[in-house]
């Protein structure tokens, strides 16, 4: 079977950026068919990650090329919460190897090739209603434009809050991150506040923000609006119980 007389191969691969995987899509639009990147493959030109995914021998992946590619299959895939606001410049003693914190619309396994070379866990929790788009907070990181889609620190806030008192995000540290959002667009944070119909979402963004006696503390009461009567508590695994005022 003949399948590099008619394209080269090294002009063919080469019209391809490096620094992330390569979806057999990608592949098509500069000519390579299923058939000839398992040609590349065996011929030792391409790497196979995982079904459908390839990447350049000897190549190092990028951390936004390779989730802008897994996005492809993962709908609503962005970074977020904690992850999000430290890639924005919010952060609170974040480890060097901490497990990144990825969202997306519905439950889905994020590919081995993936979890080996970035370690993460993946969130699919309905927070927001669906009278807000699906896309509302998220946007590229001003350096990489055409990169993954990161929460805005509005969004990623909320997505945190969500998972306080889990054994996945501890009071202290969310305290003490949500303590370096000085300046939240108040537009952004009503919007999101009002359709996000957790409780618990919205008493600890209130109720921790007047705490820590946050400039925007008192917009936040007005944002967040009533949340229901009487207290709201939660056992939290170290045995402690979360309380929050209406």
């Amino acid at each position: 079977m003949a399948l590099t007389t008619t394209i080269n191969p090294i002009k063919t691969l080469a019209a391809l950026p490096r620094g992330g995987p390569v979806a057999t899509a990608r592949l098509k639009e500069v000519g390579v068919s299923s058939a000839l990147a398992s040609h590349y493959v065996r011929a030792g030109w391409l790497t196979r990650l995982g079904r459908g995914v390839f990447m350049f021998p000897n190549d190092e992946l990028a951390v936004t090329a390779s989730l802008t590619v897994l996005a492809c299959n993962v709908p609503g895939l962005h970074v977020g919460g904690k992850t999000a606001l430290a890639w924005r410049g919010i952060r609170h003693n974040v480890g060097q190897r901490e497990k990144l914190t990825l969202w997306g619309n519905d439950p889905h396994p994020l590919p081995e090739w993936f979890n080996q070379r970035f370690p993460a866990r993946y969130v699919a929790r309905k927070l927001f209603d669906a009278k807000l788009p699906t896309d509302f907070g998220l946007q590229p990181l001003p350096e990489a434009p055409t990169g993954a889609l990161v929460s805005v620190p509005e969004r990623a806030l909320l997505e945190m809050l969500s998972e306080v008192g889990t054994p996945r995000q501890g009071i202290e540290e969310a305290r003490n991150i949500m303590e370096g959002v000085r300046s939240p667009r108040l537009d952004v944070l009503g919007t999101l506040l009002q359709h996000c119909p957790s409780v618990k979402v919205g008493r600890l963004c209130v109720q921790w923000a007047e705490e820590l006696s946050l400039e925007w503390a008192a917009d936040a009461r007005r944002l967040a609006g009533p949340r229901g009567r009487g207290r709201w508590l939660t056992r939290l695994p170290d045995g402690r119980t979360l309380v929050l005022k209406p």
